[in-house]
């Protein structure tokens, strides 16, 4: 419970984190990420796949069983053969390969888990925290003035280096000065688009799909029974609707002869 208690307090301190350097660094609108994917059985198994192969190595997902990977189609020894590199027992949880105190030494503090964050992060007028993810891990770019080289739209100044930049390739943001809409006597710089510098394993929209399965592999981590949530509720209000035509044509025949 403690454990759960502390990891609850870092997302929450992440999530918060992220608003005030959004609002400090300005930031972009955020794309609207895909939800059709979260139904989608091979996006999701895509999206583990990208999972533990880029986010594992770093990041944990504390509250997240392997055994669970089940809920999206996979099998045990599919899970054991091609998902699990930190465990050899298919009940354990996602554990991250890194030692934390190395993590904390080399980036100044552990990386977060990331079981919630897709639940943890969003704000009013931009979008869920899947939107904010989607958006984000597709804005990354070359950066030499940082400390990682690299740096990102959504996120500026983000202390995390671009994971997945073999799959998308490096590339570098374009600005114009523009008049300052506040101050005419000033110029301010506007993003202009991106410059690729070498090319990734992907393409552009390859990578989309990737970041977008990625992605609803952790919207659905973050509550694994949504799916069966949502289908359960449809039969749901379809029992109600039939219930309620049930009772108001008893209704009408217990009271048709009441004058």
């Amino acid at each position: 419970m403690k454990k759960m208690i502390q990891t609850l307090l870092a997302a929450l301190a992440l999530s918060f984190g992220l608003s005030s350097a959004h609002a400090a660094g300005g930031g972009i609108p955020w794309d609207k990420f895909p939800k059709e994917r979260v139904t989608d059985m091979a996006a999701l198994q895509n999206g583990a796949k990208l999972f533990v192969n880029y986010c594992l190595n770093c990041h944990s997902a504390a509250f997240m069983r392997y055994n669970r990977l089940r809920d999206i189609g996979l099998t045990e020894e599919q899970i054991k053969n091609n998902l699990m590199f930190t465990t050899d027992r298919v009940g354990d949880t996602m554990k991250a390969a890194i030692d934390p105190k190395l993590a904390k030494e080399w980036f100044g503090a552990n990386p977060p888990d990331l079981t919630l964050i897709a639940r943890s992060r969003s704000a009013p007028g931009q979008g869920s925290g899947a939107d904010y993810l989607y958006t984000y891990l597709r804005t990354y770019y070359r950066d030499e003035t940082k400390a990682t080289g690299w740096n990102n739209l959504a996120f500026p100044s983000v202390g995390m280096p671009h994971a997945m930049w073999e799959l998308q390739g490096q590339r570098a943001a374009r600005y114009t000065e523009q008049p300052d809409p506040h101050d005419p006597t000033k110029t301010v710089q506007v993003f202009a688009g991106f410059e690729q510098i070498t090319p990734g394993k992907m393409t552009e929209a390859e990578f989309n799909v990737a970041i977008a399965d990625l992605v609803a592999f952790l919207q659905w981590m973050g509550e694994p029974v949504q799916n069966q949530r949502v289908r359960l509720g449809v039969w749901v209000l379809i029992f109600l609707a039939g219930f309620t035509f049930i009772a108001w044509r008893l209704n009408a025949a217990y009271w048709k002869d009441v004058k």
